[in-house]
C-alpha cells in the first residue's frame, strides 16, 4: 500500500473532483449498492489508494456527493425563490419543475435524504442552509400574504410544504413498487414523472381559494 507522502507528492488541484465526476457518474449508472470504489477509482483514471486517501469509504463518497446536490440545487433556486416578479403559483412551477429533473437525474437524493434524517436532522438542515433559504425567501413572504387574503385554504405553511415535498419525493423513494404496479421500466417511469410536472402544480393550486 502506498505510504501517505508518496501519495501527497502526486496529488493535483482537480483529483478530488475528478473523483466525484466518476462517482456520480458511476453511482447514477448503477446505484449505490452495486458500485465498487474500485469502479470509480477506473472511471477516474486513477489508482485504489488514491481514491482511498482523498474518501476513505464509498458511503463518505457518496453522501458528499448527495449533500453537494443538494446545495447547489436550492442555491440555484435562491433567485427564484427570492423573485418578487414571479407569483407564488409560477414559483411553484418552477421548483417542482427543476426538481423532478435533479430526481430524475439523482435518483439516490431521496433515500440519502431519509437516511440523513433519522441520523442527524439538525444537521442536515444546517449543511443544506434549506432552513435560511426558504423561510426568509419572498416565497414564504407571498404565501403568508394569500392566507392573510384567503387565497390560500391552509394558515400553516408546513401543510403547503409537506403537501409539495410529498408529491414530489415519494413516487421517487416508491419507484420500485410503482414500476412493479404500473409494468413500466425506467424510460417509461420517468416519462410518468414528466407528467407530474404539469399535474403537480394544479394539485397544488387545489388549495388555494378564488377570492
Amino acid at each position: 500500500m502506498m505510504k501517505k507522502d508518496k501519495l501527497v507528492s502526486n496529488q493535483d488541484p482537480s483529483t478530488e473532483e475528478k473523483i466525484k465526476n466518476a462517482a456520480r457518474k458511476v453511482f447514477y449508472q448503477k446505484g449505490f449498492a452495486a458500485t465498487r470504489t474500485r469502479d470509480i477509482a477506473q472511471e477516474a483514471g486513477i489508482n485504489l489508494a488514491l481514491l482511498n486517501y482523498y474518501f476513505r469509504s464509498k458511503q463518505k463518497l457518496f453522501d458528499i456527493i448527495m449533500l453537494e446536490t443538494i446545495q447547489g440545487f436550492f442555491q440555484s433556486m435562491r433567485a427564484v425563490f427570492n423573485d418578487p416578479q414571479t407569483s407564488l403559483e409560477k414559483k411553484i412551477e418552477i421548483l417542482v419543475d427543476r426538481y423532478i429533473d435533479l430526481l430524475v437525474h439523482e435518483p439516490e437524493i431521496p433515500l440519502f435524504i431519509m437516511s440523513e434524517i433519522r441520523t442527524d436532522p439538525q444537521g442536515l438542515v444546517e449543511k443544506m442552509d434549506i432552513k435560511n433559504i426558504l423561510l426568509n425567501s419572498y416565497l414564504v413572504k407571498q404565501y403568508e400574504e394569500a392566507a392573510g387574503t384567503g387565497k390560500v385554504a391552509s394558515q400553516n405553511l408546513l401543510h403547503f410544504l409537506m403537501n409539495l415535498i410529498g408529491l414530489m419525493v415519494f413516487p421517487f423513494i416508491a419507484s420500485p413498487l410503482i414500476k412493479i404496479i404500473g409494468a413500466m421500466d425506467d424510460e417509461k417511469f420517468n416519462v410518468l414523472m414528466e407528467e407530474r410536472k404539469k399535474l403537480i402544480p394544479v394539485w397544488i393550486g387545489a388549495m388555494f381559494k378564488k377570492t
